[in-house]
């Protein structure tokens, strides 16, 4: 069975198929979560090994508020916005005092570079506000960004031309830079 009968599946509520669909996407969703730590900074907490299974459990694990995907497109797409949504709480977690909140580790070459979780925390309030401007654009940056869509794929799910969706991209991208300048 492939990975789309298997979303079927899930979606017409086999209680199995969640669990016959790992399996299926493990090396994909571990390659993806790889991918999204290697812009995180040195010394991150999480792994893909341990990224790969939270996103999994956000996903299908929830019976309260069941997900439905229409392709593994989708599937994909939604796995790597869950595990930008789990780094922006592990990030947000690192900032409380309980956890060395104001404590920053110092390496050995410190760089005056800001720190990257501060970063993705300003990113992620940037995309909050272009959100509620212009909500298409906002989900255009999180295809291509987090979830790594091209151009030309993103501009499927959003049901756009890659036209436009090269004009968005190109709109929200110096927007979020001013954005995170400004803030």
């Amino acid at each position: 069975m492939n990975v789309t009968e298997m979303l079927n599946s899930f979606d017409h509520g086999d209680p199995h198929a969640a669990e016959q669909l790992l399996p299926l996407v493990y090396q994909e969703l571990r390659k993806l979560a790889a991918q999204r730590l290697a812009q995180e900074r040195p010394g991150q907490t999480l792994n893909a090994t341990a990224l790969v299974p939270e996103a999994y459990l956000r996903l299908v694990g929830d019976k309260e508020e069941p997900r439905s995907f229409k392709d593994r497109g989708h599937f994909f797409a939604a796995a790597a916005m869950a595990m930008h949504r789990i780094l922006i709480d592990n990030a947000r977690r690192k900032r409380t005092a309980k956890h060395g909140g104001g404590m920053h580790r110092q390496e050995l070459e410190a760089v005056a570079a800001p720190e990257p979780d501060e970063e993705l925390l300003a990113l992620d309030l940037a995309l909050e506000k272009l959100a509620a401007q212009d909500p298409v654009k906002a989900r255009l940056v999180e295809l291509r960004y987090f979830a790594g869509l091209t151009g030309e794929q993103a501009a499927e799910v959003l049901g756009i031309s890659p036209t436009t969706a090269d004009r968005h991209w190109a709109y929200a991208r110096a927007w979020l830079r001013a954005e995170m300048l400004e803030g």
